[in-house]
């Protein structure tokens, strides 16, 4: 299952997307949560009630006709791991950048989540904005002290992501966060496909292109640290609950390592297998009235 948020005449609410169509799931179960994230929260007998109503749903909307927006824009945390795909990792360090004997975690503070569609901007004060194509991984359950062996089952589903960056930013200071957490660099969707319809997320193909030029094509596979070990690492630290973010790294040939950094009027669009793409325009930043 798909599970989308859509704005259509004024209106945002969840959807299911069946191919070129979406469910309104409001009309389809008028008791329905919400929102995705309290949907998850409920827990997954409501993905099942939710795939029952389906067939019988009164209404629905040609994908065309609809704006995709961000499917969990109230998420409470967004983490995401670097340098996680060896050839990356093997490109940093041909660069200088050593390569972290264990899991370097960082935050995207979740006020730069966006949606799958929507402008990137460039900040007024960096000009080395980057790209990084990734798959995210949303939690589906509260949890704590998870195994790498029971991880899956945490597991709500997967989006694609890109992990913009501010380079510059980001090598400023001992830590990450600021250089991935500017307004709008974190765009997410096109929505939540829910781990059912997964079969291995350690097998998907993954793109990236700038201007319809290719710049990164990798397979999930070439993860350092999986998944599972991901998540067992970060419930070891905290709570995860449900609706939680992870971005689960991306492979080589980011801008940074070809010289090529992002500006205005750029396009990136970055597609997963099975997951669908996201595509969003570089503009510079707006003036804060």
């Amino acid at each position: 299952m798909k599970l989308a948020r859509y704005t259509l005449n004024a209106r945002t609410g969840v959807g299911i997307v069946s191919g070129d169509r979406i469910i309104d799931l409001a009309t389809a179960l008028p008791e329905a949560p919400t929102s995705i994230r309290a949907i998850l929260a409920a827990g997954p007998q409501w993905l099942d009630r939710i795939q029952a109503a389906l067939p019988t749903a009164p209404v629905s909307h040609a994908l065309a006709d609809v704006k995709l927006e961000a499917p969990l824009p109230e998420a409470q945390k967004f983490m995401a791991i670097g340098m996680n795909y060896h050839d990356h990792a093997e490109e940093a360090a041909r660069a200088g950048v050593p390569v972290p004997k264990h899991q370097l975690w960082f935050n995207k503070q979740v006020s730069c989540i966006t949606g799958p569609f929507d402008p990137i901007y460039q900040p007024r004060v960096s000009d080395k904005m980057d790209y990084e194509a990734e798959m995210g991984v949303v939690i589906g359950q509260r949890c704590r002290y998870v195994s790498e062996a029971d991880a899956h089952q945490v597991v709500a589903g997967y989006f694609v992501c890109n992990d913009v960056t501010a380079r510059d930013w980001q090598f400023k200071s001992p830590t990450f966060t600021l250089g991935k957490s500017f307004d709008s660099h974190g765009p997410i969707g096109p929505w939540i496909t829910t781990a059912d319809e997964v079969a291995d997320p350690h097998n998907l193909q993954m793109q990236l292109w700038v201007n319809g030029e290719l710049r990164q094509q990798a397979n999930t596979g070439g993860m350092i640290y999986s998944i599972w070990q991901q998540i067992h690492e970060l419930s070891q630290v905290m709570t995860l609950e449900p609706g939680d973010l992870i971005a689960t790294g991306t492979c080589a040939n980011v801008g940074i390592a070809l010289g090529k950094f992002l500006q205005p009027g750029d396009v990136v669009k970055v597609a997963i297998e099975g997951l669908g793409h996201i595509e969003n325009r570089v503009e510079a930043e707006p003036a804060i009235a």
